[in-house]
């Protein structure tokens, strides 16, 4: 598991999203670009600290919960608030713009 990045999968996703922020990067280890925006992600969560939660789910561990969303490209990164989607990211992004993101909502 990424540094202060936490896995998700179904039995979790739902008691993890339902308070609070969450950032969530649905990925595979199969992508390339996914692997390059875990130590991104490592970086937000050591930015942000406890006020977020940074997550990630393997699309083709719980294809269930990609579905949910309507993923059809990875990485998809999706910012939650109190289990609802307030933003939502395709393809890799920059600490910067994840954190300011997370932040917005806190």
């Amino acid at each position: 598991m990424a540094e202060g990045v936490i896995d998700l999968n179904g039995s979790t996703y739902d008691d993890t999203v339902k308070s609070g922020v969450v950032l969530v990067d649905f990925w595979a280890p199969w992508c390339g670009p996914c692997t390059a925006q875990i130590p991104i992600l490592e970086k937000v969560a050591a930015a942000v600290g406890s006020k977020a939660v940074i997550s990630k789910v393997n699309v083709d561990e719980a294809p269930e919960l990609a579905a949910k969303y309507g993923i059809r490209s990875i990485p998809t990164l999706i910012l939650l608030k109190d289990g609802e989607s307030k933003q939502q990211f395709v393809g890799v992004q920059q600490e910067a713009t994840l954190v300011s993101a997370i932040e917005a909502e806190l």
